[in-house]
């Protein structure tokens, strides 16, 4: 492993990063990584210095962001743009690999997008919100989703406690919906649900869904013509949609669902070894209480405009999701869902999950759905969602070794492997 050292740098107004290099000079560190997410600080996260450790040119960097405003995926791209560009202009920068994990996934695989087909990519008719920019982005020359979920978008969706029965409360809850209630199957060591409970469920999220998203659409028009609230934009405040951790997620509870992938995939042992196989979570029933009462835990506080260009999906009324697979989300109906990104996306790609993490099912989506013809996953056996390794899950110490080690291993080994 090469000695590191740091920068801070800034890469826009706005928008600080960390610059991560090897000290001594190598072959890899033409290559460079750039690590950036939807909306946390990923200045420190582990990518960074694990990947300069072993050669590489890594950037992590923040979105643009201030106090109180929550900035539109339109404008998360500039601060990409931004990035890119800081790292072109590095004598020693010969390519660059976005990096998107979690939400971030999002917000590199739309960059990508607009970056290699123009911003007329998401201007369809099909978008429920038209990308309202005309700036040419420059692109990168690969992207790397590690652990991506479904997008912003759809985890909207999942978030959403179609047991709500006031859009303007938290308060009013249908028991014959509630995730919460033992009667419906729920029990904090582990729910069972039936599947008409499952069914009722998914279908009232979708409809709450496809409320929202009218109301939205309405208020829109309304400001538009200069008849809303305010001339720019209008809060949008709602109830029991708040994406932290685990909140109303139904597969969250219930184990059995988002359970396993459909197809063998390979699977990254911490001895080393390697398998194709069914890929299947180790998770454990998490989230016992209900946020959905709760204003600052439980509410999702957007703007019209920040939902529909952010956080809005359209889903066909058959929308659903089981064991292995989910269904009815239109995902070329937003450029806020990496499948439907990748879908235009044609430089290298690799997917990877995390098999003890809450979203490694995306994994799957995003790359059967991905338009590369260079295109790899792979998933790291006892790995959380931030790659280090399910001791709570672990049937003996030690059990799924040094996963941070397995998954970036993996990564430098697909970077180097003369691709770029």
């Amino acid at each position: 492993m090469e000695a590191i050292k740091t920068s801070f740098v800034n890469v826009a107004k706005r928008s600080p990063g960390v610059l991560y290099e090897p000290v001594q000079k190598n072959e890899k560190q033409r290559i460079a990584v750039l690590v950036m997410h939807s909306d946390e600080d990923y200045l420190l996260w582990p990518t960074g210095p694990e990947l300069a450790k072993r050669g590489y040119t890594v950037l992590n960097a923040n979105v643009m962001s201030k106090e109180g405003i929550i900035f539109s995926q339109i404008e998360k791209t500039r601060s990409v743009k931004a990035a890119v560009e800081y790292l072109r202009s590095l004598p020693q920068v010969e390519k660059i690999v976005l990096m998107g994990h979690s939400g971030g996934g999002t917000l590199m695989s739309a960059y990508q997008a607009v970056a290699e087909n123009g911003p007329q990519v998401f201007q369809g008719p099909e978008k429920i919100f038209p990308y309202p920019d005309s700036e040419e982005l420059p692109p990168a020359d690969g992207l790397m989703l590690l652990d991506s979920n479904w997008g912003n978008a759809v985890m909207q969706l999942l978030s959403l406690d179609p047991a709500v029965e006031d859009e303007n409360s938290g308060m009013l809850i249908n028991e014959e919906l509630n995730l919460f209630n033992p009667a419906n199957g729920f029990d904090e060591k582990g729910s069972v649900y039936s599947d008409a409970f499952i069914r009722k469920f998914q279908k009232a999220q979708s409809l709450r869904n496809i409320y929202i998203l009218e109301y939205a659409l309405s208020r829109l028009m309304k400001i538009e013509a200069g008849g809303g609230n305010y001339t720019d934009d209008e809060p949008l405040i709602i109830p029991g949609s708040a994406q932290v951790f685990l909140n109303n997620k139904l597969y969250a509870q219930d184990t059995r669902l988002m359970a396993h992938t459909q197809k063998p995939y390979l699977l990254l042992h911490p001895d080393g070894s390697r398998t194709e196989e069914i890929i299947r979570s180790l998770r454990g029933p998490e989230n016992p209480v209900s946020l959905t009462p709760s204003f600052w835990e439980g509410a999702r506080f957007l703007s019209v405009k920040t939902y529909l260009n952010s956080y809005a999906v359209r889903t066909s009324d058959d929308y659903g999701f089981d064991e292995d697979h989910i269904w009815g989300v239109e995902w070329e109906s937003t450029y806020n869902c990496p499948p439907g990104n990748v879908a235009h996306i044609k430089s290298p790609l690799l997917v990877m999950g995390m098999t003890a993490g809450w979203e490694f099912l995306a994994s799957e989506t995003i790359y059967n759905m991905a338009a590369s013809r260079d295109k790899t996953i792979a998933f790291v056996e006892g790995a959380t969602h931030k790659f280090t390794p399910a001791k709570h899950l672990e049937k003996f110490p030690g059990q799924f070794g040094d996963t941070m080690k397995t998954l970036h291993d993996f990564v430098d080994e697909w970077l180097s492997a003369g691709r770029f």
